[in-house]
């Protein structure tokens, strides 16, 4: 069997400019980073919505994997195979999971986008433009400190971020040996995708919204507790500068040469987990349907998409669909050993976890939602019986997707279901009211979406949430920064567990995004590399041909 990097390097390409016509667009829209990768400079023209926007999303993740962005990948690729112009936006794969636990986030098998090394290794460097604003705003905190502290900067809160898993750095000790005012400081990394600088990317409309957002940036505050901001220290244009050509959407390609928008970042266990704004809006514009995916499960990603992107875009999606497996279903109703067993008591014990997503699509948020069976060839027919049985209880039909062996032939049942999801009337609402407090929007997630039954603040996070009130930030969206891998703040708890207490144990306003973050549970904003880091599986021949990425 070929591996998914062996299958993409085998593939014949289309030179972008061929991908680009597709889509109606001519040389003077296209700035080329090399044969098979480009920017978008589209006129505003050009950025006027006509596609309709379908949401690919999950069950929480396990070990088994569940496929969400081979699906997504496949299902466009399927939807261009019957006729509807589509046009796939995703979110650019981080250095932390390539190299961590996860490895490369370009789909898989014979549904990927392609040039898969380039993209899963630096692609067209927004990450790095992203990671030099960032650490270019700590730099600029830290001299102003140093040469006199004119803004009387008391505790700063600004980090710096590497877009890399190192754990080493959740905590060291800065300025030792003469640093800011010859005081050492602890001081914390977040991995870059985690920045506020990476949520203002991906929020930001164009260029002035971005300069604007990143100005509106909480660096720091005085003895006084007034907030300093990267605008007071006249940092957002040099900032803007360094991002002004990473701010422009990335156009590549599927396997089958359809085109794909990548742009922005993940995690949406510890960000808002979307790809850019900028990046969706054009593929509305350019396409008659719009496939993009949110991070991680639909408690995560989905949630965030709809009550934070959606809300301040504009944006209202058409319909959703939930990707699932026999084999995480089974993790998550405690199945151990082999996964590949016909094993009905446990896939029955996983199922609540899928139907629990299923019922927040259609009921918190109002939308037509199928379910993509990622099949395997160890699924028994008993077993994807089950799955569909539990599903059309709730009124979701079970649509298995064979796109990882099959690219879109193996979609096309999936892509039928999915345009006629579309032309159904629908009612999107949002999971929380936006003139409600934090409280009550945290509230209302654990109860709505999780399942739980109360939001617990430990004190520091009670005083923050006082101090952030009092400075005006009450209203904004929340950001639940939790585990991926349960509903609930406690990665144990598998399935679909209720009445569980969600804590949250700090509270950071996002001023520029325009969210406010909630961090719970144990969740960390710079992840580690495990044991055996995929980074020991890759390298590269005499040739510069790069093997073991997948």
């Amino acid at each position: 069997m070929r591996s998914d990097i062996e299958i993409a390097q085998s593939t014949t390409l289309l030179p972008i400019d061929r991908v680009a016509r597709k889509l109606g667009l001519g040389e003077e829209e296209l700035e080329r980073n090399g044969q098979y990768m480009a920017k978008l400079r589209l006129p505003r023209e050009k950025r006027k919505q006509r596609g309709k926007l379908i949401l690919v999303t999950a069950i929480n993740p396990t070990q088994a994997g569940e496929g969400k962005t081979t699906t997504s990948i496949g299902l466009a690729d399927a939807m261009n195979r019957l006729g509807a112009k589509t046009v796939l936006a995703l979110r650019e794969p981080s250095l932390g999971p390539v190299f961590g636990l996860k490895g490369g986030a370009t789909g898989g098998g014979m549904a990927q986008i392609v040039p898969m090394e380039e993209i899963n290794l630096h692609f067209t460097g927004d990450f790095h433009a992203i990671g030099a604003a960032n650490n270019l705003l700590a730099a600029m905190v830290d001299n102003h400190i140093y040469q006199g502290n004119e803004l009387g900067i008391d505790r700063v809160v600004w980090r710096r971020c590497v877009d890399m898993n190192d754990r080493q750095l959740r905590s060291i000790l800065s300025g030792v040996g003469g640093g800011t005012n010859g005081v050492p400081r602890a001081e914390h990394f977040d991995i870059t995708v985690a920045s506020e600088v990476m949520a203002v990317f991906c929020l930001a409309e164009d260029l002035s919204d971005l300069k604007a957002r990143l100005g509106r940036m909480i660096v720091g505050y005085t003895r006084e507790g007034k907030p300093v901001t990267a605008h007071d220290l006249k940092a957002e244009g040099a900032m803007t500068a360094l991002l002004k050509r990473a701010i422009l959407p990335n156009l590549v390609q599927t396997l089958e040469g359809n085109p794909a928008i990548v742009h922005g970042g993940p995690f949406a266990n510890i960000a808002h987990g979307c790809n850019s704004i900028a990046a969706t809006r054009a593929a509305l514009a350019l396409g008659d349907y719009c496939v993009t995916e949110a991070g991680f499960g639909a408690d995560l990603g989905a949630e965030k998409f709809l009550d934070i992107k959606c809300r301040m875009a504009g944006f209202a999606p058409d319909a959703a669909v939930v990707v699932a497996t026999v084999r995480a279903l089974k993790l998550h109703g405690g199945a151990t050993g082999d996964l590949s067993r016909e094993n009905p008591e446990a896939l029955k014990r996983g199922l609540p976890n899928l139907r629990r997503h299923v019922e927040n699509l259609q009921q918190a948020y109002g939308l037509p939602v199928v379910v993509a069976l990622n099949e395997f060839a160890t699924d028994t027919p008993a077993e994807t019986a089950l799955v569909r049985e539990m599903c059309r209880s709730i009124g979701a039909e079970t649509v298995c997707s064979r796109v990882w062996e099959q690219g879109s032939a193996g979609g096309v049942e999936l892509a039928e279901k999915v345009i006629a999801l579309t032309r159904q009337s629908h009612n999107f609402r949002f999971a929380y009211r936006a003139d409600s407090t934090v409280e009550e929007k945290l509230l209302a997630l654990t109860e709505k979406i999780y399942g739980g039954a109360e939001v617990r603040f430990t004190p520091q996070a009670r005083r923050e949430l006082e101090e952030l009130e009092g400075l005006g930030f009450g209203e904004l969206p929340v950001c639940v920064a939790k585990t991926q891998y349960s509903l609930s703040d406690d990665p144990k708890k598998t399935g679909a567990p209720e009445g569980f207490a969600v804590t949250v144990r700090s509270l950071r306003v996002s001023a520029g995004a325009g969210f406010v973050v909630a961090l719970t549970g144990d969740v960390m904003t710079m992840p580690g590399l495990p044991k055996h880091p995929a980074a020991e599986n890759i390298d590269i021949t005499g040739d510069g041909r790069i093997t073991g990425l997948f």
